[in-house]
C-alpha cells in the first residue's frame, strides 16, 4: 500500500479537504493522512463545503506532523509555503510536491464570501488529485 500525507500548517481547511478527497478518490491501495506543523482544529466551513459534495470530514481531527509517517510515505503534499518552509527533511525516496492553494480561512466578507472561497479552493483540490500523475 502506497502513502500519501497531505500537509498545512495548521491542519485545519486546506489539508483537511484534500484528505478526505484522497481518501475517497484513491481508493484502497493508498493510505492516506493529514497533518500540520501546528494544530487550529477542524474549520467547521471546511466541513460543510465537504458535505456540499458528498464527503464528510467530520470526524477528522487536526493533527502534528508524525515523523515515523512523515518518513515512510511514498509522496508528501504541502498546500501552503508555510508548510513546505516549515516541514522537517524527508528522505530522498519520499516524493514532494508543493500545490500552493489560498488559505480561505484568511477570507474576508459575508459567510457567503467566505463559503466561496472555501468552495474555491475545495474545487483545486480536487482537480489536482484527480488529475495528477501521482496517484495514477
Amino acid at each position: 500500500m502506497k502513502r500519501v500525507y497531505f500537509l498545512c500548517t495548521g491542519n485545519s481547511c486546506r489539508s483537511q479537504m484534500a484528505e478526505g478527497f484522497a481518501r475517497t478518490l484513491l481508493g484502497s491501495q493508498w493510505e492516506v493522512q493529514s497533518a500540520g506543523v501546528e494544530t487550529h482544529g477542524l474549520n467547521p466551513m471546511a466541513v460543510q463545503v465537504m458535505g456540499e459534495v458528498g464527503i464528510d470530514i467530520s470526524k477528522q481531527s487536526s493533527k502534528l506532523i508524525d515523523p515515523d509517517y512523515l518518513n515512510s510515505c511514498d509522496v508528501v503534499v504541502t498546500l501552503c509555503g508555510d508548510a513546505r518552509d516549515r516541514c522537517p527533511v524527508t528522505p530522498p525516496q519520499v516524493q514532494r510536491v508543493h500545490w500552493p492553494l489560498p488559505d480561505p480561512a484568511q477570507a474576508t466578507g459575508s459567510d457567503a464570501d467566505k463559503l466561496r472561497a472555501f468552495r474555491k479552493v475545495r474545487d483545486e483540490i480536487y482537480h489536482q488529485i484527480e488529475n495528477s500523475e501521482l496517484f495514477k
